[in-house]
């Protein structure tokens, strides 16, 4: 019987609404601080259905991470303490993504360490 690490399930509950589909998206829209109406916040995370965006929504505000006001959603304290760590990730994120867009770039060029290599048989 394994036993699972301090925290695990709560880290388990977080990752299971993190991984639907917008769900992050949502908090980074709404991590400027500023209310955003329903269809505002539609465009912001591109692409979500009327039907899914709602879903989310709903799962968020159980959460505790965004609510509801007069002008419109915005996050709690606790969905800004989310919003705070997300943006920690920028730069990790930034370094990521230009990376992968060289090594891309690389591969398709041909110009990837290794690809224009000849073998001339086996190493003596």
């Amino acid at each position: 019987m394994s036993v699972k690490p301090h925290g695990a399930v709560a880290m388990s509950a977080l990752f299971h609404l993190l991984e639907s589909r917008f769900a992050m998206r949502v908090l980074w829209a709404l991590s400027d601080g500023h209310p955003q109406t329903f269809r505002l916040l539609q465009d912001s995370v591109g692409g979500a259905t009327p039907n899914t965006l709602n879903t989310r929504l709903k799962e968020l505000r159980a959460a505790r991470l965004v609510e509801h006001g007069g002008d419109g959603y915005r996050l709690t304290a606790l969905g800004h303490e989310f919003a705070r760590r997300m943006h920690d990730w920028q730069p990790t994120a930034q370094r990521w993504h230009q990376q992968t867009q060289r090594a891309n770039a690389a591969r398709v060029n041909g110009t990837e360490p290794g690809a224009n290599a000849v073998s001339t048989g086996p190493a003596a």
